[in-house]
């Protein structure tokens, strides 16, 4: 283990505490409940926090401590997750449901305490109980300390942009659907930037998001996809923008005419205004790498738009239209995806682990389940069976009477059961259509299978994508740490070859790594958390049939090592 890691695993309680001298208490109330919106030719009603979509941005600095009351005022039982916050020692707070709390049951409330360590950039809250992801999200924007600043010059404004899909239906009637039928979810009618569709989606031609700007004057702005189940090309007419941070972790500035996000990800862009005085449209439309498969997974092809608008500009005046990429463009999406590096000694830069302790190789991708009682299954493919996924041929079951953070804390039995394998249990050609519809590939067996390592350790995982039922990019989120994304390729991993082309001097650092359609990814990362910790594909529609597991991260050796006990009104089963 390398001397910084051990460090930092050591120095635990320190950090903490440093954070008290300089930190806030930022304290906000969360009612989530619905209420009744226009969107599309229709009135619409929605479950959201604080009658608002997004709902309210939380602005902290890093070192602050979060206290956030959610009341549920909803009919539907609800979890709050704060995405890509590491929770250090509060894992009670990281809020996957039946992962490390209960639901909060409508009528009922409950209070998320928890500190933003080492972190700084753009991340978000949401749902994390069935599909009310689609309404129920905001940003989370982590400034530096104050009287620290930015390794980037010090932008005008900062401006959210969130990213989201659009269901002329109640999302949480969407996933029920799907799941009695046992196939996919409906498409959505939309994509939205900051809730509102853009003027190509019949009647809303006023609604959609305007930002003014001032020419010469440049804007942050903090990208963050809060789609359900798209990966997105987002532009702007003829500007360029320079990426300066993923997933709160600061990058090498990186030039570009598109970013490209999946379902979980963030991306920090400085734009400057400077074009002619005028108005430019932004967009954001699919990137549908399943598309193109043998089951051609169906995808909404429209397109939101926003506008830039430059102050001085003429209201007449037509906005300039970017040219929007293909929907299956995976070369731009794998260019943008792989050539961004880490700002090394930027903040809270820590060298990458050269040491590994426990290695997995782990395939992700699609696969069927037999049609269950009372479900029609009458949807591809084939008919008379159900859609499924797994990773490592488990699909992935949550518990139902204890979360499994209590049964670990507590040392309940019959809950989990610790022997997810490291390696596929049938090695096969996994991204070769032609034979991954051999019924053995399937079928994957379910359980609540996970993985138990050592306090500090570092684990390396191969994410091995299968043509099971077909080809997709699956986005990958690992709730707890951020990794180091060392690799990413097309076709089967290699590693007598592909272990040559680690970055291992200044990969990116993510909490969500698109595993590239047909593809791999290598991620690595300290296991320096004691707690539970969730990994699923932020496709809900992937999650809720198996494509997820869990990792448990022993406690370390001294009392500020240690998880502490629940707080009193975490919720019951």
């Amino acid at each position: 283990m390398g001397r910084p890691v051990f460090l930092f695993a050591s120095s635990l309680l320190l950090m903490v505490a440093a954070t008290t001298v300089s930190a806030a208490t930022v304290e906000h109330s969360f009612y989530v409940k619905n209420f009744t919106v226009t969107r599309l030719c229709n009135r619409q009603v929605i479950t959201a926090v604080n009658d608002s979509l997004p709902g309210p941005s939380l602005r902290v600095r890093e070192g602050d401590k979060l206290i956030i009351h959610v009341f549920n005022m909803s009919p539907y039982n609800m979890t709050i997750h704060w995405h890509g916050v590491f929770q250090l020692l509060s894992a009670w707070a990281d809020g996957p449901e039946m992962i490390t709390q209960c639901a909060i049951r409508p009528g009922n409330k409950f209070t998320y305490k928890f500190r933003i360590i080492n972190q700084e950039g753009t991340l978000f809250w949401h749902a994390h109980s069935s599909f009310l992801r689609g309404t129920v999200h905001g940003a989370i924007i982590i400034r530096p300390r104050v009287r620290h600043s930015y390794p980037f010059p010090t932008p005008y404004r900062e401006v959210p942009i969130v990213l989201g899909e659009w269901w002329n239906a109640n999302v949480v009637d969407v996933e029920t659907q799907a799941l009695a039928l046992g196939v996919g979810p409906n498409i959505s009618n939309a994509y939205t930037i900051n809730g509102w569709p853009g003027d190509l989606y019949p009647c809303s031609q006023n609604q959609m998001y305007k930002h003014r700007v001032k020419q010469g004057k440049t804007y942050l702005l903090r990208i963050i996809n809060a789609a359900v189940n798209s990966h997105l090309f987002y532009k702007i007419a003829n500007h360029n923008m320079t990426v300066v941070a993923v997933d709160a972790r600061y990058t090498n500035p990186y030039v570009t005419d598109v970013v490209v996000i999946s379902p979980g990800q963030t991306v920090d862009v400085l734009l400057t205004a400077n074009q002619p005085v005028g108005s430019y449209y932004m967009t954001a439309n699919n990137y549908a790498s399943g598309s193109g498969t043998a089951v051609g997974v169906p995808f909404d092809p429209t397109t939101s738009r926003g506008v830039i608008i430059y102050q001085g500009a003429s209201s007449s005046t037509t906005p300039l239209m970017p040219v929007v990429p293909a929907f299956n463009d995976t070369p731009t999406a794998h260019k943008f995806f792989t050539e961004l590096t880490s700002l090394v000694g930027g903040p809270h830069w820590v060298p990458v682990p050269i040491n590994v302790d426990h290695k997995m190789f782990v395939t992700v991708g699609m696969g069927l389940d037999v049609c269950p009682p009372n479900v029609s299954c009458l949807g591809r493919p084939p008919a008379g069976a159900a859609l499924s996924a797994s990773m490592n041929n488990v699909s992935f079951v949550s518990p139902t009477s204890l979360s499994l953070l209590q049964a670990f804390f507590f040392n309940v039995g019959g809950v989990y059961t610790t022997d997810f394998p490291a390696n596929p249990p049938v090695q096969f050609d996994y991204t070769n259509p032609s034979i991954n519809f051999d019924p053995p590939l399937l079928f994957a067996p379910k359980g609540t299978r996970i993985t138990k390592v050592k306090f500090n350790s570092t684990v390396e995982m191969v994410m091995q994508n299968t043509a099971i039922i077909g080809v997709e990019n699956h986005p990958m989120h690992l709730h707890g740490f951020d990794f180091y994304v060392l690799a990413q390729g097309f076709g089967n991993f290699n590693p007598a070859t592909d272990t040559l082309n680690y970055n291992l001097v200044n990969p990116q650092m993510r909490n969500t790594v698109s595993v590239p359609v047909g593809g791999w990814a290598v991620i690595r990362f300290v296991a320096n958390n004691p707690g539970v910790w969730f990994m699923h594909c932020h496709f809900d529609a992937h999650m809720s049939i198996g494509l997820s597991t869990a990792f448990i991260v022993e406690n370390g050796p001294t009392p500020d090592t240690t998880l502490p006990p629940p707080p009193s009104d975490l919720p019951q089963c």
